[in-house]
C-alpha cells in the first residue's frame, strides 16, 4: 500500500518559482534537494500544476545527469573513474565501499543513509583517486582511507540518532 504524499513542500517550491514552466529545471533541482530524488507522484503533480506533459518532465529529468528518479542516500558518494583515478586505483575504492556498506554503483542502502555512483570524472585529477560525498571532495584515497571515512559517517549518524 502506497502512502499518500503531502504536497505542501512541492507547492512551496512551485510558488517560489511562480508556477513558471520555464523554471522547470530549477523546480526539479529544488524537488531533488527536498526528497533526494524526483518521485513519480511529484512529477505527476508538477505536470498538472504547470500544465506540462509528464513525458516532458521525465525528458528533462533523464537528460541531465544531476537528476535522479531513484532515491539517493543522505550521503551520496560519487567515486571518480576517469582515466587518472582509474589508473590510480579507483576500482579498489568501489570495493572498499562495497565491503563497508554492502552496495555497488547505482545502489542505495536500505536505510537510505548511503548511495553510490561511479562517475566519469570529478575534475580532481591531481587528487587521484578521488571521491565526493555530498559535495566534499576526498583525494589521494586508499582502500583503508575510504573505509575510515565511511565508518566516521556511520559513527556520526549513531551519535546524532
Amino acid at each position: 500500500m502506497k502512502l499518500k504524499r503531502n504536497f505542501a513542500k512541492v507547492e512551496e517550491i512551485l510558488k517560489k518559482h511562480e508556477y513558471r514552466k520555464d523554471n522547470l529545471i530549477k523546480i526539479l533541482l529544488d524537488v531533488q534537494k527536498e526528497y533526494r530524488y524526483i518521485p513519480e507522484d511529484v512529477v505527476n503533480y508538477i505536470g498538472v500544476a504547470l500544465d506540462i506533459p509528464t513525458a516532458k518532465i521525465y525528458g528533462v529529468a533523464t537528460f541531465y545527469s544531476q537528476f535522479s528518479l531513484k532515491p539517493k542516500g543522505k550521503y551520496t558518494i560519487l567515486v571518480c573513474d576517469g582515466t587518472a583515478c582509474h589508473m590510480a586505483g579507483s576500482t579498489s575504492l568501489i570495493e572498499a565501499i562495497k565491503q563497508e556498506i554492502g552496495i555497488g554503483p547505482g545502489d542505495v542502502t536500505e536505510d537510505l543513509l548511503f548511495s553510490l555512483d561511479q562517475v566519469g570524472c570529478l575534475g580532481a585529477c591531481a587528487l587521484a583517486p578521488a571521491m565526493v560525498i555530498n559535495e566534499e571532495v576526498f583525494g589521494n584515497l586508499t582502500h583503508e582511507k575510504v573505509k575510515e571515512i565511511i565508518r566516521n559517517l556511520k559513527e556520526r549518524e549513531r551519535e546524532n540518532a
